[in-house]
Order: structure tokens, then C-alpha cells, then sequence
């Protein structure tokens, strides 16, 4: 079973990009028909699903953050991030990466809490 952690500040100030990378142990990020996906839930909400890589590199992205979304991939160290631009504080959340996408999620990341503040 594949593992994922995230990892990136806690911390942002508003207008400034949003990055982080999710790392993958236990299985390949290229294996075929596998998705890895960005997920977030800001505090007294639900569960916002942000965009997805492929195992072919091929990005999908939520069409209200697709504007400001960005996810890419580094295959040598089983890796792919999540850029966010122009953030604020209504992008305050808990961001999560997870296996999967439109057929259902597998493993998540425990998570990892970013505030939008100065």
C-alpha cells in the first residue's frame, strides 16, 4: 500500500504563492492508470477536491481553482507538488494529497495545516 506525506510551509502570506509536495513511498507515481490528487478542507467546511496528475503527467484541475492551480511532478524522487497563487485567507485550510481522483481515493497524506496570514 502506498504511502504519501506532505510537506511545505505552514504559513503564508496573502498575494504569495501556496507550494507544496507530496512524496511517495510504497509505489510509483508513473504507474499506469494510477492519479494523484490535491484535496483541502478549510476549518467548518467540507472536503474541496483542487486537481489531479496523472501517471502519464497529465494535470485536471477543479474549474474554480483552475486559474490559480498548478501541479507537476518529479519522477526521480516520486514526487508531485501543488502550487496555489494569489492566495488569501479564505485559502486557509488543511491540505491533504491523496491517490486517486474521479474512480475514488485510496491512501491520503495525514494532512498538513496551512494559514493564510500576515
Amino acid at each position: 500500500q502506498v504511502q504519501l506525506q506532505e510537506s511545505g510551509p505552514g504559513l503564508v502570506k496573502p498575494s504569495q504563492t501556496l507550494s507544496l509536495t507530496c512524496t511517495v513511498s510504497g509505489g510509483s507515481i508513473t504507474t499506469n492508470y494510477y492519479y494523484w490528487s490535491w484535496i483541502r478542507q478549510p476549518p467548518g467546511k467540507g472536503l474541496e477536491w483542487m486537481g489531479a496528475i496523472a501517471y502519464s503527467g497529465s494535470t485536471y484541475y477543479s474549474p474554480s481553482l483552475k486559474s490559480r492551480t498548478s501541479i507537476s511532478r518529479d519522477t526521480s524522487k516520486n514526487q508531485f507538488t501543488l502550487q496555489l497563487s494569489s492566495v488569501t485567507p479564505e485559502d486557509t485550510a488543511v491540505y491533504y494529497c491523496a491517490e486517486g481522483g474521479d474512480y475514488g481515493f485510496g491512501s491520503w497524506g495525514q494532512g498538513t495545516q496551512v494559514t493564510v496570514s500576515s
